[in-house]
């Protein structure tokens, strides 16, 4: 299953709304990757196990699972998150992408591929549209922990 969708981080029609600027997003998304806790409900342990020059590899421990991905990234543009295919998961990622069309006003797209119902004939593809929801709310959560932590001046 590939899925991917775009979140709103500033309108800038609606002053209501705290404007973010690229550095906070980015900073925000570095605290996705330096710590998932807070990003994944059920996650226990976050454990940053090896730090490369073009990526790094973590443990999310998970309690029931434990998993283990490699995190890439383009500084200022863009994160991945690969998945290490294993017993307990078949595998796929997820690359978080900020956009900005014009001047401020930036989004986050969220693009996911997984090994999730890619048989035509699974019983699995009736669960699709609830497994899109699932990743739609985590990925409007992650904007919405991303803001807290920019309102409370720990993004910088």
């Amino acid at each position: 299953m590939n899925f991917e969708h775009l979140i709103q981080i500033n309108d800038l029609q609606n002053p209501l709304i705290e404007t973010l600027d690229r550095t906070q997003v980015w900073a925000g998304l570095m605290r996705r990757v330096e710590d998932a806790t807070p990003f994944l409900p059920g996650l226990q342990r976050c454990t940053v196990v090896e730090r490369h020059a073009s990526h790094l590899l973590r443990e999310l421990d998970f309690g029931a699972a434990v998993i283990h991905d490699k995190v890439t990234m383009a500084e200022g543009e863009w994160v991945r998150f690969d998945i290490l295919p294993s017993a307990q998961h078949a595998g796929g990622s997820l690359t978080i992408r900020i956009e900005e069309p014009e001047a401020g006003a930036l989004f986050l797209r969220f693009s996911y591929a997984t090994t999730f119902a890619i048989d035509p004939n699974s019983e699995d593809r009736a669960y699709i549209e609830y497994v899109k929801s699932a990743y739609h709310q985590s990925d409007v959560d992650c904007v919405q922990i991303i803001r807290m932590l920019a309102s409370g001046g720990t993004l910088q």
